[in-house]
């Protein structure tokens, strides 16, 4: 039997770091795009992004605390989720920056902005796929013992997709070829994601076999 180290979440880890991050990993990067209710466009990048639905297909984002991003959405009920590849990288890392309310991220990131299709907020022209979304729900997060939390989960419906054509191999999506980057573990800590394999879902077995 290896030996575990085992700890509880509120009581501290012993660890030098937390590894909570590096557990759940990697994780993609919702790159998000909104507008103010003055027409103002932000930029920025969330670690705890993923898809929870297909029919209609639906994604998340968590924020930790009432950021530009939610209060846009919240005010305008529309975003966009951008695809984060390798050599976007940087620039979605510049995205991050804490930078002062009304600053477009666009600009400051030097990257070009796309108009969306049926959404206001504009998508970044360089990503290779971007998910056009209407707000269904925003949620404050409590904890297991019942405190609010300064966490705020935003649940949005895709309307529209773009899609590079480039990267449609005989009308299959081919998102190794884009390079696509997850956060992974502590501060610093990305992957990158180079090859994949398959494996079909199990048959379900005849009664009397």
């Amino acid at each position: 039997m290896p030996e575990f180290h085992f700890y509880e979440p509120s009581k501290g880890h012993g660890l030098p770091h937390d590894p909570f991050k590096a557990i759940v990993a990697p994780r993609p990067i919702g790159w998000i795009s909104t507008r103010d209710a003055e027409g103002r466009v932000n930029l920025a990048p969330y670690s705890f992004f993923n898809a929870v639905c297909d029919r209609p297909p639906m994604v998340m984002f968590s924020s930790s605390g009432w950021k530009d991003t939610v209060a846009n959405i919240k005010a305008t009920g529309e975003f966009v989720c951008n695809l984060v590849t390798r050599p976007l990288a940087e620039k979605m890392n510049q995205t991050s920056a804490a930078l002062p309310h009304g600053v477009n991220e666009f600009e400051f990131a030097r990257l070009a902005a796309a108009p969306s299709r049926i959404v206001m907020p504009p998508r970044v022209a360089e990503a290779p796929a971007a998910l056009e979304c209407k707000l269904v729900e925003i949620v404050q997060l409590h904890a297991a013992g019942g405190s609010v939390l300064d966490q705020y989960l935003t649940i949005g419906e895709v309307v529209g997709v773009h899609i590079n054509r480039a990267y449609l191999r005989e009308g299959i999506f081919d998102l190794l070829a884009t390079h696509p980057v997850q956060r992974a573990g502590y501060t610093a800590d990305y992957t990158e994601a180079t090859t994949g394999f398959q494996m079909e879902r199990p048959k379900l077995l005849a009664a009397d076999q």
